[in-house]
C-alpha cells in the first residue's frame, strides 16, 4: 500500500494520528508517518504507536517494504488482535532522530570539502562516515574539522525541491554518491539544498540550518581498501 511520507516535507514532525494500513509478521503499514525507513545511510526511527484503546506499542525500527511505497513499522510483542482500519497515533524518538538529521546535514558540508566521490557512508546517533574514491593520503583530519566547523558557523539555511527524473538524467554531476543511487521511480527526486554550500539529491531527513549541526570533530581518517579514504565525524560535545 502507499503510505503517505510526512517526513519528507517536515522532518520536525514528531507525531501524527493515522490508521493501520496492513499487518505483517511483526511489523505494520500505515496510511501515514512520520517515521523515516532506514535508507541513505540514516538508520530507520524508532519510537511508539498508540492504539486507540490506550495501548502504546513500541516501533523498534522501520524498513521499507518489498513493495513500492511500503513503510515497515517493526513491532516489539505484536497484538493478535491488530487490524486494518484502526486509529493510531504514530510518535517518533524525536531525541534519537534529531541527532540523525544533525548528522546527516553534517555529512553533505563534509562532501563539498573532499573532491572526491563517495563510495559508501552511514550515520548513527553520535557519529557518521562517508567513505571517498581516493588512492593517496591527501586528507588531513584537523584541517577538516576546522573548515567544516567553518562551514557550520556560517548558519545557512537548508531547504528542499524536487525534480523530474529526466531534470537528473541532465545533470549527473548533482549525484555525489557512486554506491548510492538517489531514490527515485516516482517521476520526482528530491533535492537537498545548503543554499551556497551544497545541492544534490536526498531521502532522508535534514535540519533546517546548519548551525543546528553544533560543533563536530573528524576523529579518524581510515584507508579502507587501495582506493578508499574513511572520514569519520562526530559530535564535538
Amino acid at each position: 500500500m502507499h503510505c503517505e511520507r510526512l517526513f519528507e516535507t517536515d522532518s520536525y514532525l514528531q507525531s501524527c494520528d493515522t490508521r493501520i494500513g496492513a499487518v505483517h509478521p511483526g511489523a505494520v503499514e500505515l496510511e501515514s508517518t512520520v517515521f523515516y525507513p532506514e535508507g541513505g545511510g540514516q538508520p530507520g526511527d524508532s519510537g511508539t504507536l498508540t492504539l486507540a484503546d490506550g495501548r502504546v506499542l513500541r516501533v523498534m525500527d522501520t524498513r521499507k517494504g518489498e513493495a513500492p511505497g511500503a513503510i515497515l513499522h517493526r513491532i516489539e510483542d505484536l497484538p493478535t488482535d491488530l487490524m486494518p482500519g484502526q486509529l493510531a497515533t504514530a510518535r517518533i524518538d524525536w531525541e534519537r532522530r534529531h541527532r540523525h538529521m544533525r548528522m546527516h546535514t553534517c555529512l553533505h558540508l563534509l562532501c563539498t570539502l573532499v573532491d572526491a566521490g563517495v563510495t559508501g557512508g552511514s550515520i548513527s546517533a553520535d557519529k557518521a562516515r562517508l567513505d571517498f574514491d581516493l588512492p593517496e593520503a591527501t586528507l588531513n583530519k584537523e584541517d577538516l574539522s576546522l573548515r567544516l566547523n567553518e562551514l557550520i558557523n556560517r548558519d545557512m539555511p537548508v531547504g528542499m525541491r524536487w525534480i523530474t527524473d529526466a531534470e537528473l538524467d541532465a545533470a549527473p554531476e548533482l549525484v555525489r554518491t557512486m554506491s548510492v543511487r538517489p531514490p527515485r521511480g516516482s517521476g520526482q527526486v528530491r533535492l537537498i539544498e545548503v543554499e551556497g554550500i551544497d545541492l544534490q539529491p536526498c531521502g532522508g531527513t535534514h535540519v533546517a540550518r546548519i548551525g543546528e549541526i553544533g560543533a563536530v570533530v573528524v576523529s579518524k581518517i581510515e584507508k579502507k581498501g587501495r582506493q578508499n579514504r574513511r572520514v569519520i565525524v562526530r559530535f564535538a560535545q
